[in-house]
């Protein structure tokens, strides 16, 4: 076939008028008139890239241990490799042993002592939002971070929420955006990077992070202003779950995720409450707890109803010696059990165990930071990562088990309101919108 003949051809979609638009087909029908994330919300970049992976770890006692390891070589040379230090062009660069550096992690301060000679406890870790439903701990340390991300540690606090989302790769399944109350990962959303949309731009929970051109669209259309952790709440109850990228499959062939902004000022109380719920089970009951919602979210850990709770099997734990350390996942979809090693926690849906983020399956994930030997990705330049990330402990943590209950038992609760969810997202996109154009 020649070129007239080609270009002549079925099948064809006009792509952007502008000279340097992506070559990608043009939005159209419904998707042109949602408004882009990041018009909605706007975004921080991404997350923290630590750029070694021996500063994470599930347990705190692993991250002690690595520190004191590394303080305890004497060989320059041998620190500097279990350092691990940021190269660019195989030469040593921003993060090194030597490396004497100023920046702060908001109101963390950080040691003006290189680390070459560092001889002082390791600093206190913090909970971090490494994957999507898997929280693990960091070291408050900027020494240890090649790009912390300063932005991102400035607006933390007890009040802050964020959504991690891909904005330059469609995601495949599952939920489109994923939700946290901790300190990001550059790669928190699935594994596979995106961006961090906070819900607040400042520590002090006061400067909104809804754009100014949304929030006046949104109160012009419904005669009042509606609050800033309202319309948080609307973007996660509309876009985490997988409905949404089940629905919009096609669309999203041109990366940058789009939210379908309802004129109807009923239709978006109902979606802000939903999100609502949505938030607290994504940050683990750490944020928008209401003990008098219906039904009640207490400021703890989400828990499914007593029947369908899970629990370690009586007389089938999971071992926490050396010699029953676990090292393999299974489910057992006719018991509705999952197996780790020899262990066993019931009742698990087959829902829960099959529950993705654009195509990382949440449990195998999760557990494979935590079984005997360890999943660790080569990151960065390629190399090898450091040995002191072969530091850990020594037998299944009882904290381990207690983690994977609270995550089940989050994934349950998500899956029990995907139905209502993909309901009140074609209820919405059935309604008149607040088009794009009035978001500008």
């Amino acid at each position: 076939m020649n070129l007239n003949n080609l270009l002549s051809a079925q099948g064809w979609v006009e792509g952007p008028v502008v000279w340097r638009g992506p070559f990608l087909p043009e939005l159209q029908g419904g998707w042109s008139d949602f408004v882009a994330l990041d018009a909605v919300l706007d975004d921080l970049g991404s997350g923290v890239m630590p750029g070694r992976t021996w500063v994470i770890a599930p347990d705190v006692r692993s991250l002690t241990d690595r520190w004191q390891r590394l303080l305890n070589e004497s060989d320059e040379g041998e620190k500097e490799r279990l350092f691990h230090p940021q190269l660019r062009k195989g030469k040593v660069a921003s993060r090194h042993i030597k490396k004497i550096v100023t920046k702060n992690l908001g109101a963390i301060a950080t040691r003006a002592t290189p680390i070459i000679k560092d001889t002082g406890l390791m600093v206190q870790s913090v909970r971090y939002g490494y994957r999507s439903f898997d929280r693990q701990w960091l070291p408050t340390d900027s020494r240890l971070l090649n790009d912390p991300r300063p932005e991102i540690w400035g607006s933390r606090s007890s009040k802050q929420a964020y959504l991690t989302a891909p904005m330059d790769l469609a995601p495949s399944n599952g939920p489109a955006l994923t939700g946290t109350s901790l300190i990001p990962d550059l790669h928190h959303y699935a594994g596979r990077g995106g961006r961090v949309f906070p819900l607040w731009q400042n520590s002090g929970a006061s400067i909104s992070n809804v754009t100014h051109a949304a929030m006046k669209a949104m109160t012009k259309t419904y005669g009042t202003p509606p609050s800033v952790e309202d319309v948080f709440a609307y973007v996660a109850a509309l876009l985490a779950h997988p409905a949404y990228t089940a629905k919009f499959q096609s669309d999203l062939v041109r990366p940058g995720l789009r939210v379908p902004l309802t004129a109807d000022k009923a239709l978006f109380a109902k979606a802000a409450a939903l999100g609502r719920e949505i938030v607290w089970l994504h940050t683990f009951g750490e944020r928008f707890a209401d003990p008098k919602a219906n039904p009640p979210r207490p400021a703890s850990e989400p828990r499914l109803p007593a029947g369908e709770r899970p629990k370690v099997v009586a007389g089938r734990p999971i071992p926490d010696t050396p010699e029953g350390f676990p090292d393999t996942i299974d489910y057992d979809a006719a018991n509705r059990e999952l197996k780790i090693g020899s262990g066993v926690i019931a009742p698990v849906a087959p829902e829960v165990w099959a529950y993705e983020v654009s195509g990382k399956q949440v449990l195998r994930q999760w557990f494979s930071y935590r079984k005997k030997n360890r999943e660790r990705p080569m990151i960065g330049d390629r190399r090898k990562p450091s040995p002191l990330g072969e530091i850990q402990p020594g037998h299944w943590l009882p904290e381990y088990t207690t983690e994977l209950l609270n995550v089940i038992n989050v994934l349950g609760l998500l899956v029990k309101l995907e139905p209502e969810q993909a309901k009140l997202l074609d209820a919405i996109c059935d309604a008149p919108l607040i088009p794009a154009s009035k978001v500008a």
